[in-house]
């Protein structure tokens, strides 16, 4: 079998997945609420700033650490943002799986 239609009906499986699906309605709802999207934002804009930091090798400031989860406990508590935010971990975990799946089989050409 040709790797790009093995690749695309990978792609085609991920599109019926539970965890696709399900993220893809809660980034709709999420997009229709904009005072909901903004703190997601905002999260997002925080959570980067603080793994950034981290890949770099610097400490994240306690600052940043306290934001991140005073915004966090401010979206859990809205059932909308800890659905969206539990699905979206859901698929990210999947994503990795494949990735790591990936990895493994080219593990000896990328050492």
């Amino acid at each position: 079998m040709d790797i790009y239609n093995t690749v695309k009906q990978l792609a085609d499986e991920i599109r019926v997945t539970q965890e696709y699906v399900e993220y893809k309605e809660m980034k709709k709802q999420i997009k229709d609420k904009p005072e909901l999207k903004e703190k997601l934002d905002n999260f997002e804009k925080v959570r980067y700033e603080t793994q950034l930091a981290t890949m770099k090798g610097e400490e994240p400031k306690q600052e940043q650490i306290r934001q991140l989860q005073e915004i966090y406990m401010d979206l859990i508590e809205n059932d909308i943002t800890k659905k969206y935010l539990d699905i979206e971990l859901k698929f990210n975990m999947m994503i990795g799986n494949i990735n790591d799946i990936l990895r493994e089989a080219i593990q000896d050409v990328i050492e």
